[in-house]
């Protein structure tokens, strides 16, 4: 099977935001349809909010009148389930309820010709539940879009244990020529991006309870340092706290309680003072019009000269932060990249490391390193206008100032946090590698599906397992071996796939080959 034609239409059932979203999507690509709910004045409003924000696209000349016209002329409000009848393909986007999505999808068959495809926009539930009840199960398949349904790429294609691979791939081609980027998952709590994502929000909810740093100041860390479009902190408060405290616990039941997915008691206060974030114009943020401005804890300028530089060790890790201190003029710089463990950066007393999942201070005993300064991961340190550091307890004031005036130097704002493993962008980033890598080990999906699904699905700046193979496998493996060892916690366990990687002396080579 290939794609569904544009002559042939679409059903879309529930015309809320998402329902409308994904009803403009077919339409625009040429489909006639009917959008149904049960009630008439929703799909009014659906069809109105479809207008409106086409009369946008057409104010800023990304759409002509005549094209928003024959849009909105392919759209039909339906009256009844019956006028769906003719439709190859019926997307419901209903109330996340098992037993109302079982009743409808029985209606569905008594009235849908056998070669329909019917197919849930569900984020949490199982398609092979959803499907349990059904005649023909083969042919219910997840569409899973996100929201707004017309902006964002992803769609994951989700199948049940008796979804038919025609089915899938119907659905993955047709979602692709709709100008989306479709991955294929199986029928597991989270599917791919709801699953992966939950180290983002779950290490930086673990820092800030720990009194890593304050929030305002952590997001613009993995915001300018991380190269994420929203930290942790500002994107839960978009999300909304209930929804996205929600779907945390519902992963963590869905497996059991594995304490990888544990929900924080931070956001649990949120939710029970009724800080929701911007929908109640509080959360972590203010968002009232009295507002005060947003601080971030960025360090004060420290006036010290910058002599002379030592780099020894594998530089790998940190390639580009190298190549900016090439560029430095009137700077003595000796780099010895001829020992193999990982590079240590030296100004005056002061020797940086990129920090791993130990303690700075943990580091520095076992090491023999008293001041020792952790720095964080970058994106781009050539590129990243600032970056997080701490020190060890055993370190000097004097060589916190050396470091703080080294990145200064290079053209960073500061941000100096407490002592944690991993500090913020480090530890995230190896966790959803982890995630990600577990998720491809569990025949969730395609290593190549994790990049796509997280770069399309929520706008990380690259995949985490990109990611793992720019860094090298051997920083994300120790860095995870630290935390493990740090909180000793099963939370921090190794996917097998990477302890098997790392075994056999191999990075993780082509899993993320595809955009």
């Amino acid at each position: 099977m290939t794609a569904l034609p544009p002559t042939q239409t679409i059903g879309v059932i529930g015309a809320g935001t998402m329902g409308a979203g994904i009803a403009q999507v077919a339409a625009q690509a040429g489909h006639e349809v009917w959008l149904y709910d049960l009630s008439a004045a929703a799909v009014d409003a659906g069809l109105h909010h479809i207008s409106t924000g086409l009369d946008k696209l057409v104010a800023r000349g990304k759409m002509t009148s005549d094209h928003k016209d024959a849009v909105m002329g392919r759209l039909k409000p339906a009256q009844d389930l019956a006028q769906l009848a003719n439709a190859a393909l019926v997307v419901e986007v209903i109330v996340e309820k098992l037993d109302v999505k079982q009743d409808l999808f029985k209606k569905l068959e008594d009235i849908c010709p056998s070669d329909t495809i019917l197919a849930s926009n569900t984020s949490s539930i199982s398609i092979t539940s959803i499907a349990a009840g059904l005649t023909h199960p083969e042919r219910l398949v997840g569409m899973h879009f996100f929201n707004p349904a017309p902006i964002m790429k992803l769609v994951e294609v989700v199948s049940g244990l008796a979804t038919s691979q025609d089915v899938a791939t119907t659905i993955y081609d047709t979602a692709t020529a709709w100008g989306k980027k479709a991955v294929y998952a199986k029928s597991t709590p989270g599917f791919i991006v709801n699953r992966v994502a939950r180290p983002f929000y779950a290490e930086a909810l673990r820092v800030v309870q720990e009194g890593g740093s304050d929030f305002a100041t952590l997001d613009a860390v993995m915001r300018d340092c991380g190269g994420f479009r929203m930290g942790p902190f500002e994107l839960m408060d978009l999300i909304g706290h209930d929804v996205n405290y929600a779907v945390t616990n519902s992963v963590f039941d869905a497996y059991y309680g594995d304490p990888r997915f544990l929900p924080s008691l931070v956001q649990k206060e949120l939710v029970n003072a009724g800080r929701l974030g911007r929908k109640t114009n509080a959360g972590f943020y203010d968002y009232q019009d009295t507002a005060q401005p947003i601080k971030i804890n960025d360090y004060p300028p420290v006036n010290r000269s910058l002599e002379r530089i030592d780099v020894v060790g594998d530089c790998s890790a940190i390639a580009s932060l190298i190549a900016i201190l090439k560029t430095l003029e009137g700077v003595d710089l000796q780099i010895d990249e001829n020992r193999a463990k990982p590079a240590e950066i030296k100004i005056g007393s002061a020797v940086l490391k990129l920090c791993d999942g130990r303690f700075a201070t943990v580091r520095s005993r076992e090491e023999g390193i008293e001041n020792l300064i952790h720095f964080d991961l970058a994106l781009d340190y050539a590129t990243t206008p600032r970056i997080a550091i701490a020190k060890s307890l055993q370190a000097t004031n004097d060589a916190l100032l050396e470091a703080v005036a080294f990145f200064q130097r290079l053209g960073k704002q500061v941000n100096v946090i407490e002592d944690l493993p991993g500090l913020i962008v480090m530890r995230t980033v190896a966790m959803l590698a982890n995630e990600g890598a577990d998720a491809v080990h569990q025949q969730v999906c395609s290593p190549q599906d994790v990049d796509i699904a997280m770069k399309n699905g929520v706008n990380y700046p690259i995949g985490p397992l990109q990611w793992t193979k720019r860094i090298g496998l051997s920083t994300v493996y120790e860095t995870l071996k630290g935390l493990g060892q740090s909180y000793g916690e099963d939370r921090y366990r190794l996917s097998p796939l990477i302890l098997k990687m790392v075994a056999a002396g191999r990075e993780l080579d082509t899993l993320a080959e595809k955009d």
